[in-house]
Formats: structure tokens, sequence, C-alpha cells
């Protein structure tokens, strides 16, 4: 029998060898601009001459093959910034899909975007797009593109303009956003930019990006050599002012106002400092309303501005959807009212090979929520192959008379080709904890092997164990004290000579939760699929499933009671997904099966017409319809919102947000209108209203009132940048 150690020392063997699956190209030296651009879309400088076009290939519908549009991508920089200049041709201009001009909400348009692997780590990107209209959206990119934050801004800028012949764009990104290293004033970095024809689905891609990887995953980007630059370290100060009235149940109007504001500061090229004095997220989008059908908690991403730069580094993901730290534990209520954030500091980026990331936040008292402060500490580190890498992430809540720390060690391992290994331990350590508890009940460990691919064979075989007192309230998680073993697989068919479809994929899944204190199964989702997507950009797929719940205790949905007990129910689904270039499209889910000792109906719909680049209808329906025919309950649960965006050009913006939720009958309303001088510099004008649509709670009790809460607020931010 072999030793443990030797086990360990095979192990590491054939991970490092991991960095030998594939050939790595030489780096490409990027060209240096010669001359002056103006950034007005037109790309017909002098300059843009002696810059060499990028060698496209056709990604999409079918790989490889001659592009049916002419695409003209060049790509540069000087000693401040990164640029991009595409003439991009159209056989018929006049269906240029320009379907929107609201700040990051591509919707059907055509598109160029670029992704930048700033650090060359193969796992983190930070990506730029923009539209013919000039509209820009941008996104982070961690764990090789597995992970997306479309909720991040940056400081950058774009110019398109509409030709007879097409459409043409030019983009500069100054260094100071894109925080690289460089040594001896040479950088390496990892590009990708890739052109798509919304109307056709028809994307061209630099570098050559087989179609059984991602186009945006940072391990496939080209590396790409820029020599004499140094990274810059920018000052961004932008203080806030506000006033307005705002109102709460029955209680008259109050005038609030506030003043405060945030302070960006680079320390070095690759480590960034960010201090909040009186933090306000008055102008965030409402979140979307969500239905409870089963007894465990709802996740809500988070949307607010300060916690998104480099929110990737702070992830610590595990089975079931849990999460080590979730930032909208700091300044929210569990049902989701804002508490005072009084400020903070938050400090992320390299130190020398280590990424880095430190967060402290203190909130205010409010009533019933204690004054809190809130503390992480991530460090993450290279190791083997230059996809895989060790971490760990601590976290703190003090505040009420309590404590409660978190602390966890992570990694994910490139063993060989497309297979990954993701280990995870944690622990955490709380005051409400007793003397017996022990080292098993508080922690919580996650394996995963996963085949990452799109062509051919993708699988993922997990477990997860969570012990009984395993806490981690600076986090999110759904479950405790149980074990969960978890496999789903996909086999991915392209289909070349088909008219239709691009590719179809079936695939399977099998789910089973254990309880630790008896070892029975509490929950368990067996599943068999087959999507496909289409050439045109749509999709969907049809999906037998079978439930098994072991229910503790009795839980609502809706107007009804599940009671305890053990329960096997099955569905059918179907989803169906319009190409996204059509002006008016939908989103069609629906299902119908037995639920738990009853039955379940439920359609999702979510229209979108774009009317013209300057308004947007959106709207989603959502109808649950349960029956408990043995029991005599039964419900018609409905989610409606209606979503409005208007823009009057790039700067000028609205957006009305209306939902219904006829379980709690309350109708909320989140309306916006901003003005965008530059970026970090606006504003906003903010109305909330909500309205309870159901008032009396018993016969002879007097009536609520209409509207429970009522805010209408002016903020104004203005950036000085350095």
């Amino acid at each position: 029998m072999q030793s443990p150690g030797r086990w360990m020392r095979a192990a590491l063997v054939v991970v490092a060898g991991g960095a030998g699956a594939a050939a790595e190209e030489a780096p490409w030296s990027l060209p240096r601009l010669e001359g002056r651009i103006a950034l007005d879309g037109r790309a017909d400088e002098p300059a843009w001459q002696g810059v060499a076009p990028l060698p496209l290939v056709r990604y999409a519908p079918t790989y490889g093959g001659t592009p049916e549009q002419r695409s003209d991508i060049r790509m540069a920089y000087d000693d401040e910034a990164l640029y991009v200049a595409a003439r991009l041709g159209d056989t018929d201009p006049s269906d240029i899909r320009v379907n929107s001009l609201y700040r990051d909400r591509p919707n059907g348009d055509d598109t160029l975007t670029l992704c930048v692997d700033a650090f060359d780590d193969n796992a983190n990107a930070k990506c730029f797009g923009t539209t013919p209209a000039g509209m820009r959206f941008d996104w982070l990119l961690s764990e090789d593109g597995t992970a997306r934050n479309d909720s991040w801004d940056a400081y950058w800028d774009a110019s398109a303009a509409l030709s007879p012949d097409g459409w043409s764009v030019e983009v500069r990104i100054p260094f100071s956003t894109l925080g690289f290293q460089a040594d001896r004033g040479r950088a390496v970095m990892g590009l990708m930019v890739s052109r798509l024809v919304s109307r056709s689905g028809e994307r061209v891609v630099f570098p050559d990006i087989e179609a059984r990887f991602d186009f945006t995953a940072p391990s496939r980007a080209r590396d790409v050599v820029l020599d004499g630059v140094r990274s810059r370290t920018p000052i961004h100060l932008t203080p806030y002012a506000l006033a307005g009235l705002t109102r709460r149940g029955g209680a008259g109007t109050d005038f609030t106002h506030d003043v405060g504001g945030d302070l960006q500061y680079a320390l070095s090229p690759t480590l960034t400092l960010d201090l909040t004095a009186n933090t306000d997220f008055a102008q965030v989008e409402a979140d979307e309303e969500q239905v409870a059908l089963d007894r465990f908690p709802l996740f809500f991403p988070e949307k607010r501005r300060f916690f998104q730069e480099s929110s990737g580094l702070f992830d610590f993901a595990t089975s079931g959807g849990g999460q080590l730290f979730h930032s909208r534990q700091i300044g929210l209520t569990e049902d989701r009212r804002p508490v005072p954030v009084l400020g903070g500091a938050r400090l992320v980026g390299r130190a020398g090979a280590w990424e880095l990331g430190v967060l402290d936040m203190q909130t205010d008292d409010l009533g019933q929520a204690p004054s809190e402060n809130f503390g992480v500490v991530r460090l993450r580190h290279g190791v083997f192959n230059p996809h895989s890498f060790v971490g760990l992430l601590a976290t703190s809540r003090v505040g009420g008379g309590r404590h409660n720390v978190a602390a966890g060690v992570d990694g994910i391992f490139r063993v060989q080709g497309d297979d990954y290994l993701s280990l995870k331990w944690a622990a955490t350590f709380d005051d409400a904890d007793d003397t017996a508890t022990t080292p098993a009940q508080r922690s919580l460990f996650n394996a995963k092997w996963q085949r990452r691919t799109e062509r051919g064979l993708a699988y993922t075989v997990e477990a997860l164990r969570v012990g009984a007192n395993f806490r981690p309230e600076t986090g999110f998680l759904p479950r405790s004290d149980v074990t969960t073993a978890n496999a789903v697989g996909n086999w991915f068919l392209f289909t070349d000579k088909s008219r239709t479809f691009r590719r179809v994929f079936p695939g399977a899944l099998a789910f089973q939760t254990f309880r630790n204190a008896d070892g029975a199964l509490e929950s368990g989702t067996w599943a068999a699929w087959l999507q496909w997507e289409t050439k045109a950009g749509g999709g969907g797929w049809i999906e037998p499933k079978v439930f098994h719940e072991n229910v503790g205790d009795a839980f609502g949905v809706g107007a009804t009671t599940i009671p305890a007990g053990r329960y096997t129910f099955a569905d059918l689904q179907l989803v169906y997904s319009m190409p996204q270039g059509a002006r008016l499209r939908t989103d069609v889910n629906a299902r119908a099966g037995t639920f738990f000792d009853g039955t379940r109906v439920q359609a999702v719909v979510t229209p979108t017409w774009n009317v013209s680049r300057h308004l947007e209808l959106g709207g989603s329906y959502q109808l649950t319809r349960l029956r408990f025919r043995d029991r005599g309950e039964r419900d018609d649960i409905h989610l409606v919102g209606l979503q409005v965006r208007a823009a009057i050009d790039a700067k000028a913006s609205a957006n009305a947000f209306v939902q219904w939720n006829s379980t709690t009958q309350q109708l909320n309303a989140n309306i916006r209108l901003r003005y965008n001088f530059a970026e970090g510099t606006d504003v906003w004008l903010v109305y909330d209203e909500g309205l309870l649509t159901e008032r009396t709670l018993e016969p002879g009790a007097p009536p609520l009132p209409l509207s429970y809460s009522r805010t209408l607020l002016l903020k104004c931010t203005y950036t000085f940048n350095r």
C-alpha cells in the first residue's frame, strides 16, 4: 500500500503537468500609435493607417469559414491608454441593430467588445463594449469567465458613427482603468476582441478561439506586449449631496438632506484604496421581486457601485449557492431596507505575486438593527500553472454585543486539459456557540471536479458538507447541517450543416442533500434535458424533473402551507428564447406537474420591445397556480413587472420599474432620471413609491394607508480626477 505522502506527490505532479496541456504562443508586440487620435468614432486618422488590422476568425453561428460581413479592427496604444478602432461593414446598413441608448443595457444591439486580462493571470478580465450608438457597457470576469459581474462601471470612452456601408467606432481605455503591472516599462496583457452582428448572430473574434471555449474566457486571450509604458496612479474624488422628501407608513413627510463621498486613490499601479464616508446608494436600481417556492432564503445580487471593483476577488462560492462573503449583508436588513453606512475602506489589487483584498465597513444604529462593523480580508496566489491558485478569506461581523468570525482556504487547480479541481474549507467562530461545539460542527468542506468545455462532454461532480453550527453571518448560506452529492453533465454537439440549429446538448443531473443528524435524504433533484441554440441567437430546452423533499417543519408558499412530511413529485419544464436581435422578442418559461402533495402550473413571460433607440419597453409576468385538493388549499401567485427605459442620448436617460406581488399585495415603483456629464459625474432624480393593494387586515379594523412609503430625492455627484 502506498503512503499518503507518495499519493500527494503524485497528485502534485499531475496538477503541475496541466501547465503543459496546451502550447502557448509567444507574446505579440502591440503597435504604438504614431500620431494623435480624435475620438469621434470615424477611425479615419492617419495614425491608424500604420496599424495592421487584426486577423479575425468566425466564431458563430459556425466556427471558421468566411464571415458574411466585413470587419476591420485595429488595436494600438500610446503613453496614456489602450485604443481600438473598427470599421464594420454591413451589406444592409438599414438593418443595423441600434436598440438602446441606455448605459449598460445592450438589448439586441450590434456590438464591439474588448476584454483585457491586464495582469495576464488567465483568470480575470475587464470587458468593455459599445454599440453603433456609442452606448457603453462593461463588466468584470473572474474564475476564467465562469463568474461575471455586470454591475461594475469604469472610466473609459467610446464614440461611434453610422456610415452608408456600415458603422465605425473608436474606444479609449486609460491605463489607470486597467491597472496593469509593468517590468522596466514592459507590460504583458491578455486581449480578446469580438464583433457581433445581432440580427444574424454572426460573431467574429480575435484571437482564434475554438467554439468549445467561451469567447471571453481569459485563459484563451492572446498575450500582447506593450513597451515603454507605465500604469497610472489616479485619484478620483466623488462627493455627493442629496435632498428630498421621505415618508414611511402613516407618519408625516420628512425633509431629508445629506452629504458624503468616495475617494479612490491608487497607492501603486496595482493597488487601489477606496474610502467612503456617509455612503449613499439612493440611485441603485431596485431589486427584482421574487417569490419563495421552497423553505430556503432568497438570494439577491449586489448592485451597489462601491462593492463592484474587483468583486470577483472576494468570491468564495460553495455548492448550493452559498457564499462565505456576500456584501449585501452590509447596510441592508433581512427585508432589504437600507441601514445607514457611516463609512469604510477597501484595498484591492496586487502586491507582488499576491492578489489582495481588504474591506472594512461601519454601519449606524437603525432601531432594532444595531451599529455593526464588517471586516473582510482576501489573499490569493497562483500555483503550479497559469490556471491554478490557492487563497484565504476571513470575515468578521461585530456589533450589538456579539461577534461572528469566518475563515476559509480555497484552491482551484487545472489538472489536465479542461479538467479542474476545486477545494474549499471554511469554519466560523460565534459567541453563540457553546463549549461543546466541535470543529466539524462549525465548518464546511466542498470539493468539485469539473471539465470546462463547450464542445463534447462537460461535467461537474461535487460534494459538500456543512456543519450544524457553521454560521457565516457576513455571507449567505441556504441551509446548514447537511451533506450534498451532486453530478451534472452535458454533451455539446455542434450542427454546422443545419440551417437552424447552432448546437444541441443533451444533459442530466442528480442532486442529493442529506441531513447530517440522521443521514436521511432531505432534498433530491433528478433531471434530464435536451437544450438547443439557434444560429440566429435564440434557444431553449425541454426538461423533465423528479424531486424528493423531506420537510421537517411546515412552511408557507403564498397563501398555502406545506405540512411536514416526505414528498416525491415531478414536473416538465419547457423554455424558449427568441433571438436577441429581434426588436420585439420574448422568453417563455413554462412548467407543470405535481408539487409536494398537490399540483403546480407555472408560466413566466418576459417580453421586450425596442420601439426605437430612444425607448425600450419590457415586461415580466409570472403566474404560479398551486392546488392542494386533498387539503382544500389553493393559491394563484402573480408577479408582474413593467420596465420603461428611455434616453435622449447617451447622457440623458430615464428608467421606470414597477412591480406588483400578489403574495405581499404590494405595488412598488422605482423611477430614476439621470444626466451623466461624465463617468462618476451625475445628477439623479429618484422617486420611490410603495402602495398596498390590500389595505384591510381584519374585518372591522381600520384600513392601512394606501401608500406605505414614498421617497423623492435629488442627488448630485461630481468626480474630480487627477
